[in-house]
């Protein structure tokens, strides 16, 4: 039992520590350098966060629970595969390879009860467009490292968590 709380350990602390420092890199883009998120970029960190706490869970049971420490890994391990397919997805909006949703455009302008009121709502909205980038470095996006580091964990994770099971 021992031997497989500390083989789920392992990879639930590179789950925590991948998705962690993943999750800080986008905040610090949005909070220190002013890019603010598009929905779909959202959606991503939303995935990073399941996988904390599912990765934080796994550690935690290691050695209480195998079978919860397990599931807990391997759940986690899903949840950033799902993350990595969102940020794939956004990829392709990004290099107008398919349309995105209507949440990724400007909304739709309701009836104005005056002009003013249209214009101060104007002022107060910012669109963030998801087929835009934001930012990229040797022509990947954020969108393009954050799936490329996820598949990445997801099969190292998934190597090292399919030898735990053994």
């Amino acid at each position: 039992m021992v031997g497989m709380a500390l083989s789920i350990r392992r990879p639930a602390a590179l789950l925590f520590l991948g998705s962690g420092l993943l999750l800080a890199g986008a905040l610090g883009f949005q909070y220190l350098g002013g890019l603010a998120p598009c929905p779909l970029c959202i959606d991503q960190r939303v995935a990073h966060g399941v996988v904390l706490a599912l990765a934080a869970v796994a550690a935690v049971a290691g050695d209480r629970s195998p079978a919860l420490a397990g599931t807990a890994a391997v759940a986690a391990l899903v949840a950033l595969a799902s993350g990595a397919a969102v940020a794939g997805y956004h990829v392709g909006l990004e290099q107008d390879l398919w349309q995105g949703p209507a949440s990724c455009a400007a909304e739709p302008v309701r009836a104005a009860t005056s002009k003013e009121w249209l214009e101060e709502m104007l002022k107060r909205t910012t669109v963030v467009r998801c087929d835009e980038v934001a930012w990229s470095l040797f022509g990947i996006s954020m969108a393009g490292y954050n799936m490329l580091i996820s598949l990445g964990l997801v099969a190292v994770t998934g190597r090292m968590l399919s030898g735990a099971v053994r």
